[in-house]
């Protein structure tokens, strides 16, 4: 069974001030892709370097995540340090990620180019920033999931088969 964590960055969320939506969207996009088996871990921290450090160490390290798709904290403001967490935790980035959702998120909103999504693998695990609108989420979900099954292949993750009506997973022959 693949582990897929789910992590909200979020002060307010954090705190209990409102509800995780763009959790909940990463989920239901999830349920509605993937056809193997898999089962979710969802954590909500708040902003900040160590908070998502730590919690990023811990879901490849301790919990041995297959996959770890974040929500928050990588835009321009003061406490956006997404990306500046990540960049301590990841071994190799994969710069592609970032590059293709800015550019599909482009084609709704012009403030796209204010985001510093980006990707990258710590041992057998790879981790993808989304947005934190959970609407940014789907359309950054259909851009590039349909690489995530063939990267797990290649880092030696669990297999992630999905419905080809919601995602054409690609795989070389």
């Amino acid at each position: 069974m693949v582990r897929i964590g789910i992590l909200t960055i979020s002060d307010r969320a954090s705190r209990g001030e409102y509800e995780d939506a763009s959790g909940d969207a990463i989920e239901t996009w999830l349920t509605r892709a993937i056809t193997s088996p898999w089962s979710s871990d969802r954590r909500i921290v708040p902003d900040g370097i160590e908070p998502v450090r730590s919690a990023l160490t811990s879901l490849c390290d301790r919990d041995h995540a297959d996959l770890i798709l974040t929500t928050g904290g990588t835009g321009p403001a003061p406490r956006d340090l997404t990306p500046e967490a990540m960049q301590m935790v990841i071994e190799r980035e994969l710069p592609g990620f970032g590059e293709l959702m800015r550019r599909v998120s482009l084609e709704t909103v012009p403030t796209a180019i204010l985001s510093r999504q980006m990707a990258g693998t710590r041992g057998h695990t790879l981790i993808v920033n989304l947005p934190g609108k959970p609407a940014s989420i789907d359309v950054c979900l259909d851009a590039v999931f349909p690489a995530i099954p063939y990267c797990l292949d290649l880092i030696g993750a669990g297999r992630i088969d999905t419905d080809p009506h919601v995602c054409g997973a690609f795989r070389p022959s």
